[in-house]
Protein backbone atom coordinates (compact mmCIF):
# COMPACT_ATOMS: atom_id res chain seq x y z
CA UNK A 1 0.00 0.00 0.00
CA UNK A 2 1.39 3.72 -1.03
CA UNK A 3 0.09 7.05 -0.18
CA UNK A 4 1.77 10.10 -1.68
CA UNK A 5 1.46 13.59 -0.19
CA UNK A 6 1.56 15.90 -3.63
CA UNK A 7 1.63 20.18 -2.99
CA UNK A 8 -0.67 22.61 -4.91
CA UNK A 9 2.44 22.62 -7.55
CA UNK A 10 2.69 19.42 -8.13
CA UNK A 11 5.78 18.02 -6.34
CA UNK A 12 5.83 14.83 -4.36
CA UNK A 13 5.66 16.21 -0.93
CA UNK A 14 6.40 12.99 0.73
CA UNK A 15 5.52 9.18 0.16
CA UNK A 16 4.78 6.09 2.45
CA UNK A 17 4.72 1.99 1.89
CA UNK A 18 3.15 -0.43 4.02
CA UNK A 19 3.71 -3.91 3.19
CA UNK A 20 0.51 -6.58 2.68
CA UNK A 21 1.38 -10.28 2.24
CA UNK A 22 -0.66 -12.52 0.00
CA UNK A 23 -2.09 -15.88 0.27
CA UNK A 24 -2.14 -18.87 -2.17
CA UNK A 25 -4.22 -21.39 -0.74
CA UNK A 26 -3.82 -23.89 -3.70
CA UNK A 27 -2.10 -23.68 -6.83
CA UNK A 28 -3.25 -20.52 -9.27
CA UNK A 29 -4.89 -19.20 -6.16
CA UNK A 30 -4.61 -15.45 -5.05
CA UNK A 31 -6.17 -14.13 -1.71
CA UNK A 32 -6.11 -10.70 0.22
CA UNK A 33 -8.15 -9.91 3.37
CA UNK A 34 -9.68 -6.35 2.62
CA UNK A 35 -9.41 -5.65 6.24
CA UNK A 36 -5.63 -5.72 5.96
CA UNK A 37 -6.30 -3.26 2.57
CA UNK A 38 -7.52 -0.69 5.60
CA UNK A 39 -4.95 -1.49 8.18
CA UNK A 40 -2.44 -0.68 5.86
CA UNK A 41 -3.61 2.40 3.97
CA UNK A 42 -4.42 3.49 7.77
CA UNK A 43 -0.94 3.26 8.37
CA UNK A 44 0.37 4.72 5.24
CA UNK A 45 -1.55 8.10 5.52
CA UNK A 46 -0.51 8.14 9.27
CA UNK A 47 2.96 8.13 7.87
CA UNK A 48 2.52 10.03 5.08
CA UNK A 49 1.61 12.70 7.15
CA UNK A 50 3.97 12.51 10.08
CA UNK A 51 6.73 12.95 7.32
CA UNK A 52 4.76 16.67 6.46
CA UNK A 53 2.97 17.69 10.19
CA UNK A 54 1.72 21.00 9.01
CA UNK A 55 0.38 19.98 5.58
CA UNK A 56 -3.38 20.13 4.99
CA UNK A 57 -5.03 17.53 3.12
CA UNK A 58 -7.52 19.00 0.07
CA UNK A 59 -8.75 15.93 -1.44
CA UNK A 60 -7.94 12.15 -1.48
CA UNK A 61 -7.88 9.72 -4.23
CA UNK A 62 -7.71 6.45 -4.18
CA UNK A 63 -6.28 3.71 -6.68
CA UNK A 64 -6.11 -0.12 -6.56
CA UNK A 65 -5.54 -3.56 -8.63
CA UNK A 66 -8.66 -3.79 -11.09
CA UNK A 67 -11.38 -7.16 -10.93
CA UNK A 68 -9.95 -8.27 -7.44
CA UNK A 69 -14.01 -9.19 -5.42
CA UNK A 70 -14.45 -7.93 -2.04
CA UNK A 71 -17.61 -9.70 -0.98
CA UNK A 72 -20.19 -7.53 1.38
CA UNK A 73 -23.06 -8.82 3.63
CA UNK A 74 -25.55 -6.34 4.84
CA UNK A 75 -23.79 -5.14 7.39
CA UNK A 76 -20.95 -4.44 5.48
CA UNK A 77 -18.55 -7.13 6.72
CA UNK A 78 -16.36 -9.09 4.84
CA UNK A 79 -17.67 -12.39 4.18
CA UNK A 80 -14.58 -13.96 2.80
CA UNK A 81 -10.72 -13.17 1.47
CA UNK A 82 -10.96 -11.36 -1.53
CA UNK A 83 -10.23 -12.79 -4.93
CA UNK A 84 -7.31 -11.18 -6.57
CA UNK A 85 -7.17 -10.20 -10.06
CA UNK A 86 -4.15 -13.05 -10.60
CA UNK A 87 -6.43 -15.83 -9.15
CA UNK A 88 -6.95 -18.78 -11.87
CA UNK A 89 -9.88 -20.93 -9.90
CA UNK A 90 -12.77 -19.62 -12.35
CA UNK A 91 -12.24 -21.34 -15.42
CA UNK A 92 -15.45 -23.27 -15.24
CA UNK A 93 -17.49 -19.98 -13.91
CA UNK A 94 -16.09 -18.49 -17.72
CA UNK A 95 -17.49 -21.36 -19.25
CA UNK A 96 -20.42 -20.52 -17.68
CA UNK A 97 -20.81 -16.75 -18.30
CA UNK A 98 -20.09 -17.17 -22.24
CA UNK A 99 -22.92 -20.30 -22.25
CA UNK A 100 -25.09 -17.83 -20.26
CA UNK A 101 -24.60 -15.25 -22.30
CA UNK A 102 -25.06 -17.08 -25.74
CA UNK A 103 -21.97 -16.60 -26.59
CA UNK A 104 -18.90 -14.53 -26.97
CA UNK A 105 -20.87 -12.28 -29.68
CA UNK A 106 -22.88 -11.18 -27.04
CA UNK A 107 -20.18 -10.46 -24.71
CA UNK A 108 -18.25 -7.93 -27.21
CA UNK A 109 -21.97 -6.52 -27.28
CA UNK A 110 -22.76 -6.06 -23.93
CA UNK A 111 -19.25 -5.73 -21.90
CA UNK A 112 -16.56 -4.94 -24.68
CA UNK A 113 -14.85 -8.17 -23.10
CA UNK A 114 -13.99 -11.77 -22.63
CA UNK A 115 -14.79 -13.42 -20.04
CA UNK A 116 -11.43 -14.64 -18.30
CA UNK A 117 -10.97 -15.87 -14.74
CA UNK A 118 -9.31 -12.80 -13.67
CA UNK A 119 -12.28 -10.50 -14.34
CA UNK A 120 -14.94 -9.96 -10.80
CA UNK A 121 -18.02 -12.00 -12.73
CA UNK A 122 -16.82 -15.14 -12.68
CA UNK A 123 -15.14 -14.94 -9.19
CA UNK A 124 -19.35 -13.83 -7.70
CA UNK A 125 -20.42 -17.13 -9.81
CA UNK A 126 -17.42 -19.13 -8.28
CA UNK A 127 -18.78 -18.10 -4.71
CA UNK A 128 -22.36 -19.20 -5.49
CA UNK A 129 -21.09 -21.93 -7.34
CA UNK A 130 -18.41 -23.57 -4.51
CA UNK A 131 -19.72 -21.21 -1.38
CA UNK A 132 -23.69 -21.50 -1.52
CA UNK A 133 -23.36 -20.33 2.31
CA UNK A 134 -21.14 -17.25 1.49
CA UNK A 135 -23.21 -16.33 -1.06
CA UNK A 136 -26.61 -16.19 0.67
CA UNK A 137 -25.23 -13.62 3.01
CA UNK A 138 -23.46 -11.37 -0.16
CA UNK A 139 -25.59 -8.20 -0.43
CA UNK A 140 -22.43 -6.41 -2.28
CA UNK A 141 -20.06 -6.59 -4.39
CA UNK A 142 -17.00 -4.07 -4.61
CA UNK A 143 -13.55 -3.51 -6.21
CA UNK A 144 -10.54 -3.15 -3.72
CA UNK A 145 -10.14 0.85 -3.87
CA UNK A 146 -14.02 0.76 -3.74
CA UNK A 147 -13.04 -1.01 -0.58
CA UNK A 148 -11.02 1.46 1.13
CA UNK A 149 -13.10 4.06 -0.08
CA UNK A 150 -16.42 2.46 1.81
CA UNK A 151 -14.10 2.32 5.20
CA UNK A 152 -12.88 5.71 4.47
CA UNK A 153 -16.24 7.84 3.80
CA UNK A 154 -19.10 5.01 4.33
CA UNK A 155 -20.07 5.62 0.98
CA UNK A 156 -20.84 2.77 -1.38
CA UNK A 157 -19.61 4.16 -5.04
CA UNK A 158 -17.56 3.05 -7.79
CA UNK A 159 -16.29 4.74 -11.13
CA UNK A 160 -16.58 3.67 -14.63
CA UNK A 161 -12.73 3.02 -15.12
CA UNK A 162 -12.58 0.44 -12.26
CA UNK A 163 -16.51 -1.24 -12.82
CA UNK A 164 -15.21 -1.77 -16.69
CA UNK A 165 -13.24 -4.70 -15.09
CA UNK A 166 -16.07 -6.21 -13.47
CA UNK A 167 -17.06 -8.10 -16.54
CA UNK A 168 -20.77 -6.75 -15.64
CA UNK A 169 -20.14 -2.98 -16.99
CA UNK A 170 -21.09 -1.70 -20.05
CA UNK A 171 -17.93 0.56 -20.88
CA UNK A 172 -19.57 1.97 -24.24
CA UNK A 173 -22.76 3.12 -22.29
CA UNK A 174 -21.13 4.43 -19.09
CA UNK A 175 -23.71 1.55 -17.28
CA UNK A 176 -24.30 -1.66 -15.62
CA UNK A 177 -24.73 -4.06 -18.23
CA UNK A 178 -28.55 -5.52 -17.06
CA UNK A 179 -28.54 -7.97 -20.02
CA UNK A 180 -25.32 -9.79 -18.60
CA UNK A 181 -26.57 -9.42 -15.32
CA UNK A 182 -29.72 -11.04 -16.05
CA UNK A 183 -27.94 -13.76 -18.05
CA UNK A 184 -26.26 -15.07 -15.23
CA UNK A 185 -29.04 -14.66 -12.77
CA UNK A 186 -27.54 -11.95 -10.56
CA UNK A 187 -29.37 -8.72 -9.05
CA UNK A 188 -28.73 -5.23 -10.41
CA UNK A 189 -28.81 -4.33 -6.18
CA UNK A 190 -25.02 -6.39 -5.91
CA UNK A 191 -23.57 -3.30 -7.98
CA UNK A 192 -22.18 0.06 -6.21
CA UNK A 193 -23.30 3.72 -7.39
CA UNK A 194 -21.20 4.94 -10.38
CA UNK A 195 -20.03 7.92 -10.66
CA UNK A 196 -16.75 10.50 -11.82
CA UNK A 197 -13.20 10.00 -11.55
CA UNK A 198 -12.68 13.27 -10.16
CA UNK A 199 -16.29 13.68 -8.66
CA UNK A 200 -16.34 13.87 -4.89
CA UNK A 201 -17.82 10.58 -4.09
CA UNK A 202 -17.91 10.66 0.05
CA UNK A 203 -16.29 12.26 2.93
CA UNK A 204 -14.15 11.25 5.61
CA UNK A 205 -16.18 10.38 8.53
CA UNK A 206 -15.12 11.04 12.17
CA UNK A 207 -14.04 7.30 13.02
CA UNK A 208 -11.87 7.24 9.86
CA UNK A 209 -10.53 10.49 10.50
CA UNK A 210 -9.57 9.27 13.73
CA UNK A 211 -7.76 5.94 12.55
CA UNK A 212 -6.09 7.67 9.74
CA UNK A 213 -5.28 11.00 11.14
CA UNK A 214 -7.08 12.82 8.49
CA UNK A 215 -9.81 15.50 9.11
CA UNK A 216 -13.28 14.41 9.33
CA UNK A 217 -15.10 15.89 6.39
CA UNK A 218 -12.23 15.34 3.88
CA UNK A 219 -13.54 15.22 0.08
CA UNK A 220 -12.68 11.62 -1.54
CA UNK A 221 -12.89 11.50 -5.11
CA UNK A 222 -14.01 8.55 -8.12
CA UNK A 223 -10.44 7.66 -8.14
CA UNK A 224 -9.23 4.70 -10.33
CA UNK A 225 -8.01 1.49 -11.63
CA UNK A 226 -4.31 1.21 -11.23
CA UNK A 227 -3.96 0.70 -15.09
CA UNK A 228 -5.90 3.83 -16.13
CA UNK A 229 -4.27 6.22 -13.10
CA UNK A 230 -0.81 4.68 -13.97
CA UNK A 231 -1.63 6.42 -17.57
CA UNK A 232 -2.88 8.99 -15.99
CA UNK A 233 0.50 9.60 -14.30
CA UNK A 234 2.09 10.03 -17.02
CA UNK A 235 -0.01 11.96 -19.41
CA UNK A 236 -1.54 9.16 -21.39
CA UNK A 237 -4.96 10.81 -21.21
CA UNK A 238 -5.60 11.35 -25.06
CA UNK A 239 -6.13 9.34 -27.89
CA UNK A 240 -2.52 8.38 -29.50
CA UNK A 241 -0.82 8.32 -26.33
CA UNK A 242 0.48 4.69 -25.35
CA UNK A 243 1.60 3.57 -22.50
CA UNK A 244 3.82 0.41 -21.15
CA UNK A 245 3.77 -0.69 -17.21
CA UNK A 246 5.99 -2.80 -15.42
CA UNK A 247 4.23 -3.81 -12.03
CA UNK A 248 3.71 -7.22 -10.75
CA UNK A 249 1.78 -7.36 -14.32
CA UNK A 250 2.77 -5.34 -17.46
CA UNK A 251 0.48 -3.58 -19.59
CA UNK A 252 0.38 -1.64 -22.64
CA UNK A 253 -2.46 0.05 -23.55
CA UNK A 254 -3.56 3.10 -25.83
CA UNK A 255 -6.40 5.77 -25.68
CA UNK A 256 -9.10 5.83 -27.88
CA UNK A 257 -11.90 9.18 -28.52
CA UNK A 258 -14.38 5.57 -28.91
CA UNK A 259 -14.61 2.33 -27.21
CA UNK A 260 -12.93 -0.08 -29.85
CA UNK A 261 -13.31 -3.73 -29.46
CA UNK A 262 -10.71 -6.02 -30.20
CA UNK A 263 -12.85 -8.69 -32.41
CA UNK A 264 -11.07 -11.85 -30.83
CA UNK A 265 -11.14 -10.36 -27.32
CA UNK A 266 -7.68 -11.16 -26.80
CA UNK A 267 -7.07 -7.22 -25.54
CA UNK A 268 -9.33 -5.26 -23.35
CA UNK A 269 -11.57 -2.01 -23.23
CA UNK A 270 -12.33 0.09 -20.59
CA UNK A 271 -13.16 3.31 -19.34
CA UNK A 272 -10.59 5.83 -18.83
CA UNK A 273 -10.53 8.24 -15.78
CA UNK A 274 -10.83 10.89 -18.50
CA UNK A 275 -14.36 11.87 -19.25
CA UNK A 276 -14.79 10.71 -23.22
CA UNK A 277 -11.53 8.46 -23.26
CA UNK A 278 -11.96 4.88 -23.49
CA UNK A 279 -8.21 3.10 -23.93
CA UNK A 280 -7.63 -0.64 -25.20
CA UNK A 281 -5.04 -2.77 -23.16
CA UNK A 282 -3.33 -5.96 -23.44
CA UNK A 283 -2.47 -7.42 -20.11
CA UNK A 284 1.01 -9.86 -19.30
CA UNK A 285 0.24 -11.54 -15.68
CA UNK A 286 3.86 -12.22 -14.79
CA UNK A 287 5.89 -9.02 -15.90
CA UNK A 288 7.76 -7.57 -12.82
CA UNK A 289 6.37 -10.00 -11.07
CA UNK A 290 8.55 -12.88 -13.21
CA UNK A 291 11.43 -10.93 -12.23
CA UNK A 292 11.10 -11.07 -8.88
CA UNK A 293 9.93 -14.64 -8.67
CA UNK A 294 13.22 -15.59 -10.59
CA UNK A 295 15.15 -13.34 -8.30
CA UNK A 296 14.09 -14.61 -5.01
CA UNK A 297 15.07 -18.34 -6.02
CA UNK A 298 17.71 -17.53 -8.34
CA UNK A 299 19.66 -14.89 -6.73
CA UNK A 300 19.11 -15.15 -2.90
CA UNK A 301 22.77 -14.94 -1.74
CA UNK A 302 22.73 -11.15 -3.41
CA UNK A 303 22.43 -8.48 -0.76
CA UNK A 304 18.78 -8.27 -1.06
CA UNK A 305 19.36 -3.48 -1.11
CA UNK A 306 21.44 -4.28 -4.62
CA UNK A 307 20.11 -7.47 -5.72
CA UNK A 308 18.31 -5.68 -8.53
CA UNK A 309 20.51 -3.93 -9.97
CA UNK A 310 23.51 -6.87 -9.97
CA UNK A 311 21.59 -8.89 -11.96
CA UNK A 312 20.48 -6.14 -14.51
CA UNK A 313 24.18 -5.18 -14.89
CA UNK A 314 25.09 -9.15 -15.47
CA UNK A 315 22.11 -9.16 -17.95
CA UNK A 316 23.42 -5.76 -19.80
CA UNK A 317 26.58 -7.85 -20.46
CA UNK A 318 25.12 -10.58 -22.48
CA UNK A 319 24.56 -10.13 -26.15
CA UNK A 320 20.95 -9.54 -27.95
CA UNK A 321 18.61 -13.01 -27.79
CA UNK A 322 20.93 -14.66 -24.71
CA UNK A 323 22.66 -16.53 -27.06
CA UNK A 324 19.56 -18.74 -27.29
CA UNK A 325 18.05 -19.00 -23.76
CA UNK A 326 14.47 -18.19 -23.80
CA UNK A 327 12.43 -17.21 -20.91
CA UNK A 328 8.20 -17.57 -21.02
CA UNK A 329 7.24 -15.86 -18.24
CA UNK A 330 3.44 -17.75 -17.75
CA UNK A 331 3.76 -17.92 -13.97
CA UNK A 332 0.14 -17.63 -13.30
CA UNK A 333 -1.12 -18.64 -16.68
CA UNK A 334 -1.63 -15.28 -19.36
CA UNK A 335 -4.37 -13.48 -20.60
CA UNK A 336 -2.92 -11.38 -23.76
CA UNK A 337 -2.87 -12.92 -26.32
CA UNK A 338 -3.30 -16.73 -24.80
CA UNK A 339 -6.53 -16.56 -22.95
CA UNK A 340 -4.81 -19.65 -20.97
CA UNK A 341 -5.34 -19.45 -16.85
CA UNK A 342 -3.25 -23.27 -17.13
CA UNK A 343 -0.56 -22.14 -19.06
CA UNK A 344 3.21 -21.72 -17.26
CA UNK A 345 6.65 -20.56 -17.34
CA UNK A 346 9.47 -22.26 -19.17
CA UNK A 347 13.36 -21.93 -19.54
CA UNK A 348 14.05 -23.12 -22.83
CA UNK A 349 17.60 -23.42 -24.98
CA UNK A 350 19.32 -23.68 -21.63
CA UNK A 351 22.90 -25.18 -22.14
CA UNK A 352 25.82 -25.86 -20.11
CA UNK A 353 27.51 -22.56 -22.02
CA UNK A 354 24.77 -20.46 -20.46
CA UNK A 355 25.18 -18.53 -16.72
CA UNK A 356 22.64 -17.20 -14.45
CA UNK A 357 23.31 -13.70 -16.36
CA UNK A 358 21.90 -15.47 -19.49
CA UNK A 359 18.92 -16.62 -17.66
CA UNK A 360 18.20 -12.91 -16.38
CA UNK A 361 18.76 -11.56 -19.95
CA UNK A 362 16.43 -14.24 -21.11
CA UNK A 363 13.76 -13.48 -18.34
CA UNK A 364 14.08 -9.60 -19.29
CA UNK A 365 13.57 -10.38 -22.64
CA UNK A 366 10.38 -12.84 -21.86
CA UNK A 367 8.34 -10.17 -20.20
CA UNK A 368 9.83 -7.08 -23.33
CA UNK A 369 8.11 -10.02 -25.97
CA UNK A 370 5.15 -10.91 -24.34
CA UNK A 371 4.27 -7.70 -23.72
CA UNK A 372 5.17 -6.90 -27.46
CA UNK A 373 2.28 -9.12 -28.05
CA UNK A 374 0.20 -6.62 -26.60
CA UNK A 375 1.56 -4.26 -28.92
CA UNK A 376 1.06 -5.93 -31.70
CA UNK A 377 -2.61 -6.23 -31.00
CA UNK A 378 -2.97 -2.69 -30.50
CA UNK A 379 -1.00 -2.51 -33.96
CA UNK A 380 -3.78 -4.91 -36.05
CA UNK A 381 -7.01 -2.89 -34.57
CA UNK A 382 -5.37 0.43 -35.82
CA UNK A 383 -3.65 2.17 -32.60
CA UNK A 384 -0.01 2.19 -33.67
CA UNK A 385 1.70 4.38 -31.57
CA UNK A 386 4.50 6.86 -32.63
CA UNK A 387 6.22 6.05 -29.12
CA UNK A 388 5.52 4.44 -25.73
CA UNK A 389 5.27 6.48 -22.37
CA UNK A 390 6.79 4.22 -19.86
CA UNK A 391 5.87 3.68 -15.76
CA UNK A 392 6.63 1.01 -13.19
CA UNK A 393 9.72 -1.07 -12.76
CA UNK A 394 10.15 -0.95 -16.32
CA UNK A 395 10.55 2.87 -16.36
CA UNK A 396 13.14 3.28 -13.37
CA UNK A 397 16.06 1.44 -15.36
CA UNK A 398 18.01 3.20 -18.29
CA UNK A 399 19.02 -0.62 -19.50
CA UNK A 400 15.55 -1.98 -19.05
CA UNK A 401 14.40 1.02 -20.75
CA UNK A 402 16.73 0.54 -23.84
CA UNK A 403 15.89 -2.87 -23.92
CA UNK A 404 11.92 -2.21 -24.27
CA UNK A 405 12.96 0.46 -27.05
CA UNK A 406 14.87 -2.17 -29.16
CA UNK A 407 12.11 -5.29 -28.88
CA UNK A 408 9.04 -2.59 -29.70
CA UNK A 409 11.16 -0.33 -32.20
CA UNK A 410 9.85 2.30 -30.79
CA UNK A 411 11.31 5.71 -29.12
CA UNK A 412 10.18 5.08 -25.42
CA UNK A 413 9.97 7.76 -22.74
CA UNK A 414 9.06 8.74 -19.13
CA UNK A 415 8.11 11.61 -17.26
CA UNK A 416 9.51 13.80 -13.95
CA UNK A 417 7.26 11.75 -12.04
CA UNK A 418 7.81 8.40 -10.68
CA UNK A 419 4.73 7.44 -8.80
CA UNK A 420 2.40 6.13 -11.86
CA UNK A 421 -1.02 5.07 -10.55
CA UNK A 422 -0.51 7.14 -7.39
CA UNK A 423 0.35 10.12 -9.16
CA UNK A 424 -2.61 10.00 -11.58
CA UNK A 425 -5.08 8.98 -8.90
CA UNK A 426 -3.41 12.60 -6.97
CA UNK A 427 -4.32 14.64 -9.99
CA UNK A 428 -8.36 13.42 -10.41
CA UNK A 429 -7.74 14.58 -6.18
CA UNK A 430 -6.71 17.67 -7.28
CA UNK A 431 -9.09 18.19 -9.93
CA UNK A 432 -12.23 17.33 -7.55
CA UNK A 433 -10.78 19.95 -5.03
CA UNK A 434 -10.97 22.89 -7.80
CA UNK A 435 -6.99 22.65 -8.31
CA UNK A 436 -7.12 22.81 -11.62
CA UNK A 437 -10.08 22.42 -14.03
CA UNK A 438 -9.79 19.38 -15.52
CA UNK A 439 -7.65 16.27 -15.63
CA UNK A 440 -5.92 17.96 -19.01
CA UNK A 441 -4.86 20.97 -17.34
CA UNK A 442 -3.74 19.04 -14.47
CA UNK A 443 -1.57 16.84 -16.58
CA UNK A 444 0.02 20.25 -18.98
CA UNK A 445 1.09 22.10 -15.18
CA UNK A 446 2.81 18.88 -13.88
CA UNK A 447 4.09 16.64 -16.11
CA UNK A 448 7.57 17.27 -18.08
CA UNK A 449 8.54 14.50 -20.73
CA UNK A 450 12.12 13.73 -20.59
CA UNK A 451 14.34 13.58 -23.82
CA UNK A 452 13.54 9.63 -25.65
CA UNK A 453 15.30 6.59 -25.76
CA UNK A 454 15.61 5.54 -29.11
CA UNK A 455 15.66 1.93 -30.50
CA UNK A 456 18.77 1.00 -32.09
CA UNK A 457 17.64 -0.31 -35.51
CA UNK A 458 20.54 -2.83 -35.89
CA UNK A 459 19.64 -4.43 -32.42
CA UNK A 460 16.01 -4.26 -33.22
CA UNK A 461 16.60 -6.00 -36.41
CA UNK A 462 18.00 -8.45 -34.67
CA UNK A 463 15.15 -9.39 -32.15
CA UNK A 464 12.54 -9.72 -34.82
CA UNK A 465 14.20 -13.47 -35.29
CA UNK A 466 14.64 -13.75 -31.23
CA UNK A 467 11.07 -12.59 -30.94
CA UNK A 468 9.77 -15.59 -33.85
CA UNK A 469 11.82 -18.01 -31.96
CA UNK A 470 10.19 -16.72 -28.78
CA UNK A 471 6.83 -17.52 -30.17
CA UNK A 472 7.77 -20.80 -31.36
CA UNK A 473 9.03 -22.34 -28.67
CA UNK A 474 5.94 -21.32 -27.07
CA UNK A 475 4.27 -22.84 -29.34
CA UNK A 476 6.25 -25.97 -28.79
CA UNK A 477 6.03 -25.92 -24.84
CA UNK A 478 1.89 -25.94 -25.57
CA UNK A 479 2.25 -28.65 -27.48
Amino acid sequence: MKAILVDAEGEIAAAATTPLSLETPAPGWAEQDPEAWWAASCAAIRDVLARRPSARVEAIGISGQMHSSVFLDQRGAVIRPALLWSDGRTTAECREIVTRAGGEAQLRDWVCNPALEGFTLPKVLWLRNHEPQGFARLAKVLLAKDFVRLRLTGSIATEPSDASGTLMFDPANLRWSREMLDAVGLPLSLMPDVGGSAEVLGRVTPGAGKLARLEPGTPVVGGGADNACGAAGVGAITPGEAVSSWGTSGTVLAATAQPRVDPGLRAHTFCHVAPGVWYVMGVVLSAGGAFAWYRNQCARELAEEARDDILVDEAAAIPPGAEGATFLPYLQGERTPHRDAGLRAAFVGLSLAHSRAHMTRAVLEGVCFALRDSLEILKALGLAPAHLLLTGGGAKNAFIRQLQADVFGLPVTTVNREEGGAYGVALLAAVGAGAFPDLQTAVQRTLARRPPTPPNLDIHRAYEEVYDRFRKRLVAART
